[in-house]
């Protein structure tokens, strides 16, 4: 189990040492996702076993919150980042990247030094906190840069098809991603306070240890 959450910390640092990297050669942030795409698209693609390590109780994770979190960014590094080349250089991607790096990172240091039972108390409470902002952002950077697609996806026709064809079925991409732009209303939302439930539990029970001590 240490040896997978060292993996999973480490692959997600492997994207953030690309990204300090690549601006500090450019001197600009704008189009570092140029500088990231192979090993972002390897890893995230990769996270797909993760639904597989929730399932297994490798990681401490709900399976239907886990899935509903890797496919929706596997959706959006190939489905629209990869497919929609246009988008590429939006800052919007950096936004959601640069979001999902950081919370990974604290998360499965969470992970790590929960199993080696040492736990700091900082990296406790960046997981429980530092998500305040993270999810916000990455959200917007997604929502974003599925925005920015739009033209592009209706101008090309990418990936709909249209009626009359042999399997009488049709479907319009472009219809598809503003569906999916707006099933964050609902879902964003429960995840979001999900997490808080959580934030006010365990920061709350660490404090009332402390005091006993």
């Amino acid at each position: 189990l240490l040896t997978v959450s060292l993996f999973l910390s480490f692959r997600w640092l492997v994207i953030a040492v690309g990204l300090v990297r690549a601006y500090l050669a450019k001197g600009s942030y704008h189009s570092l996702y140029y500088s990231i795409e192979k090993p972002l698209k390897f890893f995230q693609t990769g996270a797909l076993l993760e639904i597989l390590h929730c399932a297994l109780g490798i990681v401490p994770s709900s399976v239907v919150l886990t899935a509903f979190q890797v496919m929706s960014r596997v959706f959006l590094t190939w489905a629209v980042t990869h497919s929609v080349k246009e988008v590429q250089s939006e800052d919007s991607v950096l936004l959601f990247v640069v979001a999902w790096t950081i919370t990974e990172i604290i998360r499965y240091s969470f992970y790590t030094f929960s199993l080696l039972n040492h736990l700091p108390y900082l990296i406790k409470w960046a997981r429980y906190t530092l998500f305040i902002v993270l999810y916000p952002m990455g959200v917007s950077g997604e929502l974003l840069t599925i925005y920015a697609a739009l033209p592009f996806v209706r101008q090309s026709g990418l990936y709909s098809i249209s009626l009359p064809n042999k399997y009488n079925f049709s479907f319009d991409y472009y219809t598809f991603l503003i569906l999916v732009m707006i099933s964050y209303i609902p879902i964003f939302p429960q995840l979001y306070f999900h997490m808080l439930h959580q934030r006010r539990k365990v920061l709350s029970h660490t404090e009332e240890h402390k005091k006993s001590e």
